[in-house]
């Protein structure tokens, strides 16, 4: 009866299981990768990118609608610190050809010349000008910003990942103020001595637990999500999206250190009265130490992905049963990213690991390397027998342990699979391919 199922399912076995058919397809706005303009897409963001697209993924294949959302670190006072880097460090040529590393680069020089008063003073003008939607610098932040999104597309689709939408803390700007206003006329705003806007989160109503959300200067704040601040852009977006999506569901994929953040994000959306804030999720995930590639330090995703791949290369190149194939370094980089995700999924998402390169490349054990090799020989298998489909199987033959040990894990999926879309760990997954 599996191999039946398992044959007129196809792809879709473990989706059709009754244990789907009582939950209802929802639409899901998930909020991933998210990272800085200018600054280093860290490790971090590479978690947040490979596990929003896990859940993505799931959801899609579960049948549920799904809206991926990139959320750009794409305005704030850094950006006026960079065009000021940018006009005397900056290469047209280069910003062209490798915005993200020589912003990156450009972004350092001014940081060493920032302590300097005359460049602090000239940062802060191009930005007051850039918010009063000035033309000439609003047209050199939109080159920096189009550049890096034309680069991030391309680095994404090595990995697999789209999405549906680019949007940005700059999309926000004026809906931040609407948002200050609601806060204000609900009574929710109140003024620190020094001047500070800030909201009540606790219980009580004590102010043993409150969220900063203003300077002293009445200005906005930027995201800070580290630091328990929440900027009014963070709570526009959220507005905004189910304004523009209705979702039934809202999930944000960030690390475990803006846990804090997120739940005081949800609850002063609940004190506005939005009662859908309920239905917003904040997974987290742990910290990932010591991936660094043989020239040092990580700094961008793209350092990873040709690391990943010239490894893998060299491992192919020195094993004796690598066959002769059409495009090695297609194929090194698809194995060797399936090696780097599944050792990322293996454990609970929230633990920190401390990565290895070896043992994420070995060919055997418990590895992404040894599941693309098992996968690949059964296709092998395939052409070599013919991969008609077969109607008239003798199932009875199968009496071996072995093989009734395969029966019976093959039954297992749809529980598996059930699992995962409840508590969306990839781990379950994982390990039930690896068992397999």
């Amino acid at each position: 009866t599996v191999l039946q199922q398992v044959l007129k399912d196809g792809s879709e076995y473990g989706v059709k299981s009754e244990l789907f058919s009582t939950v209802p397809r929802q639409k899901a706005v998930i909020e991933f990768s998210s990272p800085n303009i200018a600054k280093k897409f860290h490790i971090g963001h590479l978690r947040s990118t490979i596990v929003g697209n896990f859940i993505a993924n799931l959801k899609v294949a579960l049948g549920h609608e799904v809206v991926r959302i990139n959320y750009l670190g794409d305005w704030g006072m850094q950006f006026g610190l960079l065009a000021v880097g940018f006009q005397r460090f900056g290469n047209k040529d280069k910003l062209k050809s490798s915005p993200l590393q020589h912003l990156f680069e450009v972004y350092v020089q001014i940081n060493k010349a920032a302590e300097d008063e005359n460049t602090k003073k000239l940062a802060k003008d191009f930005f007051r000008k850039l918010e009063e939607h000035d033309e000439q610098p609003l047209s050199l932040w939109k080159q920096f910003r189009d550049f890096s999104i034309e680069e991030y597309i391309r680095i994404y689709k090595r990995l697999g990942v789209h999405f549906d939408e680019y949007s940005g803390e700059s999309f926000y700007q004026e809906k931040s103020q609407e948002v200050l206003k609601m806060l204000e006329d609900k009574g929710l705003l109140q003024k620190t001595v020094k001047g500070t806007g800030i909201v009540d989160v606790s219980e009580k109503k004590d102010l043993s637990s409150f969220s900063t959300v203003m300077r002293s200067d009445g200005t906005s704040l930027y995201i800070t999500r580290q630091l328990l601040i929440i900027s009014f852009r963070d709570l526009a977006a959220a507005i905004d999206r189910m304004n523009k999506h209705s979702w039934d569901t809202m999930i944000y994929v960030t690390d475990k250190s803006q846990s804090n953040h997120f739940q005081h994000l949800f609850q002063i959306l609940k004190l506005m009265g939005y009662d859908w804030a309920e239905r917003c999720q904040h997974v987290s995930f742990g910290l990932v130490q010591g991936m660094k590639t043989r020239r040092g330090e990580v700094i961008f995703l793209e350092d990873v992905l040709n690391e990943v791949r010239s490894r893998m290369l060299q491992n192919m190149a020195s094993t004796k049963t690598t066959k002769e194939i059409e495009d090695p370094m297609e194929t090194a980089e698809k194995v060797g990213l399936a090696a780097l995700i599944i050792q990322d999924f293996r454990g609970l998402l929230s633990s920190d690991y401390q990565f290895s390169w070896d043992r994420a490349l070995q060919s055997h054990g418990d590895t992404g390397v040894f599941l693309q090799y098992t996968h690949a020989r059964l296709h092998s298998l395939e052409q070599m027998h013919g991969n008609e489909q077969l109607t008239d199987v003798n199932v009875a033959c199968l009496q071996e342990p072995s093989a009734i040990s395969v029966l019976q894990h093959l039954l297992r999926y749809d529980e598996v699979l059930y699992r995962s879309s409840q508590d969306l760990q990839p781990k379950h997954i994982v390990s039930y391919l690896l068992t397999l």
